[in-house]
């Protein structure tokens, strides 16, 4: 290479360095490092996002211009000059130029394939492009997995033998045809839970196993059981097929088969998608390694982003090793490390650093920052999983009386059982606060109506929908009705919804026929509406028509009033997937949007208030309190790590997780003593807190904890002593053994000593009308006293929060009364 050559390359990986200078050196690295094959080890808040966007923003701008040594061969020595001075004096005026020079072969929009796990940050990676490149960005595919199926197969799932306007089945909906399974194959559902049956079949399709391939291996087996599934899942298939229905695994299961099957098609998106990103990689199952591995396969420009130590969806399939083998699947490979962090302080992360640092089966890396050393991680043991609670809620108060926000704290679990004693801590101190993982929107039973009514209006072959909703409202159309259409739909071949079309010419049918008949004319009168009216008039209609938004008014009760107005706030979601989705105003899209809907998409952030969680949960977010409840043996890391070293592994992941989501203080508790599930147990605290090192941690309340650190000792039993049997022997065989009472451990003391000690003063006596300051609320005034027992509710309307109920002993600390 001659020396103009070797200078342009130079002087052109300088300008875009410096159109990059934001980034740290190692996030300038990855968004320069555009050819081949890539993995991004991306540490916990280290700005992977910003990365992502800067990467895409590069290659629309510069193509391969940072990662390549070709020179343009009409390159003079004028441009050369510019570019060696352009870094100097960067003037917006000569920008268009410099990029222009330092372009190579940039790819168009839709050439850009980024692939991420949720719709809320395949929705934030298009907002922030969009901020970033403005309208060029909206052509690039920023979607999930299923979305990006979903879009794949849309196209070129009629060469499978579907129709392209196929029904996506969520989990209910598959719950439900299994179970219509078990009843024609005369299968007890108890010895076969639905949910069983799914997870098995789902396992098998990540695995990459039709129906044919698992019977092969399992239909012949000693197993019975696993010969019965063989049986129900091709039978689950079938029916799935003549609905033209396609479950969440059935997406990505019949994508990567249309890409082996049909090579035009592979040949289509290899061509047409010349860089491929995959974000959260150490989460993907083995079905989604392949598909990555055909998209990418042509081209092979394939950067793939993840963290090895933040895999936590063992139990969903994700597959850990296929981010730790992606140097030996390309060997080619290039691996940046980004490990600078910045959400949290040092202490934080020289504890996380230490925990995960335990763990063999992970690439290395060390997060450091310079927000600087922060407050050491807080360990503190408590009595019992109420004293937990009542500890974590006079801690956010005590924080919030010094300024802070309740939308600042996050408790955080591994089962969502510890819930429970954390939601009646929080009611008695008159902490505001939410749980994430109740009962979500798209679950009601009404939104899940509404929503059969908009699948079958699209695709009338729904049986499984159109039977949702025949008699929803009650129509007179029971179920030994529909048992005798769906007896003629398999005689005859066809879907439900044609014989009740053509109910008047079967005999079977001759009473239920002019209800079938009136049923079919709905539909049809509703589907050809639905070629003329916008979709939100459109829903108005269908509920206007079905008479389920009237059947509701009728009852005019408080539940019933309850679902019409989630009727009606499912209006709000069409409202909204219009403002997001203008291109796809249609009825087919919106119902793609809601298939895809994830739990997280719907978390709110807004109100102020806790935050109660999973740490599955809390992935991907970030509080600048955090508090880590349960961790004890068994509980954290559960009883199936105790003998499993894989399983232990992924815990400890959880742990490292939970801690760095914590940007300025970290609380991490146990209990010496806790009920769960109704049964009372006594664990030895968590491994993982012996791990914290002591330079980087603050015990509270050590002295009720036995026996110090763990050094060697086995983990996992009762904390109580040996020896509870005395030295008694056995006379004839009739003599009873004597038991001697073991030693109290130092918390059980602790404990009695206080319950045998004088009574605590009573709390102070309020009546209606006295002034009281809150250390979190303020300043307020006494509405009622309601005596509970040897408690009191408090009702308080105070200045700047409104009205609060309070538990008089649980608010006193945080409560006085003002002198009027």
């Amino acid at each position: 290479m001659n020396d103009f050559n070797q200078r342009y390359i130079a002087a052109r990986r300088n300008v875009i360095a410096g159109d990059l200078r934001r980034l740290n050196p190692m996030q300038r690295k990855a968004a320069m490092t555009t050819e081949g094959p890539l993995l991004l080890l991306a540490g916990a808040g280290s700005g992977k996002t910003t990365v992502l966007i800067q990467r895409v923003y590069t290659l629309l701008t510069y193509g391969r211009g940072s990662d390549s040594d070709f020179v343009p061969p009409e390159a003079a020595e004028e441009d050369l000059a510019f570019l060696e001075r352009f870094p100097e004096d960067p003037s917006p005026l000569d920008f268009d130029r410099a990029k222009r020079l330092c372009a190579v072969d940039p790819p168009r929009p839709w050439e850009i394939l980024a692939i991420t796990f949720t719709n809320k940050a395949a929705g934030e990676l298009k907002d922030r492009l969009s901020a970033r490149l403005g309208p060029e960005a909206e052509g690039v595919w920023a979607s999930t997995f299923h979305s990006a199926c979903v879009r794949i197969l849309r196209r070129d799932i009629d060469r499978l033998g579907f129709a392209k306007d196929f029904t996506i089945y969520d989990t209910d909906d598959s719950r439900r045809v299994v179970k219509d399974i078990l009843k024609e194959l005369n299968l007890d559902d108890k010895a076969f839970p639905p949910k069983n049956v799914l997870s098995v079949i789902s396992a098998a399709k990540d695995q990459y196993q039709g129906p044919e391939e698992f019977a092969r291996r399992h239909g012949a087996e000693t197993d019975w059981r696993m010969a019965r599934i063989a049986k129900i899942y091709a039978a689950y298939q079938k029916k799935l097929a003549s609905a033209s229905a396609l479950d969440f695994d059935d997406l990505i299961f019949h994508t990567v088969t249309l890409l082996k099957r049909e090579p035009e098609v592979l040949e289509y998106y290899q061509n047409k998608f010349r860089y491929v990103l995959v974000d959260e990689y150490q989460d993907t199952n083995h079905l989604q390694y392949l598909l990555t591995g055909l998209l990418a396969g042509g081209r092979r420009n394939l950067c793939v982003v993840g963290d090895d130590d933040q895999s936590i969806y063992r139990f969903r399939g994700a597959n850990i090793e296929n981010i730790l083998n992606f140097e030996k699947q390309y060997e080619d490979a290039r691996v940046i490390r980004l490990e600078q962090n910045y959400r949290s302080t040092q202490h934080i992360l020289d504890a996380a650093n230490a925990v995960i640092g335990h763990n063999t089966g992970r690439k290395g890396k060390t997060l450091w920052t310079e927000n600087g050393d922060g407050e050491k991680v807080r360990v503190r043991t408590t009595l019992s999983e109420g004293d937990e609670a009542s500890f974590v809620a006079g801690d956010i108060l005590s924080a919030v009386g010094r300024g802070g926000h309740f939308r600042d704290a996050a408790v955080l679990y591994r089962m969502n059982a510890q819930s429970n004693a954390l939601e009646y801590a929080m009611k008695r101190s008159g902490v505001p606060y939410k749980v994430v993982g109740g009962m979500k929107f798209f679950d009601r039973a009404e939104v899940k109506d509404m929503l059969s009514y908009l699948c079958v209006l699209n695709n009338p072959l729904d049986d499984l929908r159109l039977r949702r909703i025949i008699n929803s409202p009650a129509r007179g159309i029971g179920g030994a009705t529909m048992d005798k259409v769906a007896a003629l739909a398999d005689q005859q071949g066809s879907s439900l919804y044609e014989i009740i079309r053509n109910a008047d010419l079967f005999p079977e049918l001759k009473s239920p026929a002019k209800k079938l008949l009136q049923f079919a004319d709905l539909i049809d009168g509703l589907r050809k509406a639905g070629g003329t009216l916008a979709l939100p008039e459109f829903y108005d209609e269908v509920c206007d028509r079905t008479g389920y938004v009237k059947a509701l008014q009728d009852k005019n009760d408080l539940e019933s009033r309850g679902r019409l107005e989630n009727v009606q706030e499912l209006k709000s979601n069409i409202l909204g997937f219009l403002d997001r989705q203008p291109e796809d105003a249609t009825l087919s899209g919106f119902l793609n949007e809601i298939a895809l809907y994830t739990d997280l998409d719907s978390l709110e952030g807004s109100d102020d208030c806790v935050t109660l969680m999973t740490i599955h949960a809390a992935k991907g977010l970030e509080f600048p309190l955090v508090y880590v409840v349960g961790l004890e043996e068994g509980i954290f890391p559960g009883s199936s790590a105790q003998f499993e070293e894989e399983e232990l592994e992924e815990e400890r992941r959880l742990c490292y997780v939970a801690m760095t989501r914590a940007r300025e203080r970290l609380t991490l508790t146990h209990a010496r003593q806790r009920m769960l599930y109704g049964r009372t147990s006594s664990n030895r605290l968590s491994r993982f807190l012996d791990e914290v090192p002591e330079e980087n941690r603050d015990w509270e309340g050590k002295d009720l904890q036995p026996g110090g650190t763990f050094g060697g000792s086995s983990y996992g039993g009762s904390s109580y002593g040996s020896g509870a049997y005395g030295g008694g022997d056995f006379a004839g065989g009739t003599r009873r053994p004597v038991y001697a009472r073991p030693a109290r451990p130092a918390w059980q003391e602790a404990r009695r000593t206080a319950a045998a000690s004088p009574a605590a003063a009573p709390p102070m006596a309020l009546s209606e009308g006295d002034r009281v300051e809150h250390g979190a609320f303020g300043k307020g005034t006494v509405l009622s006293v309601q005596p509970m027992g040897g408690d009191a509710l408090v009702q308080v309307d105070f200045e700047g929060a409104g009205q609060k109920k309070l538990m008089l002993k649980a608010a006193a600390k945080h409560l006085k009364k003002l002198d009027t």
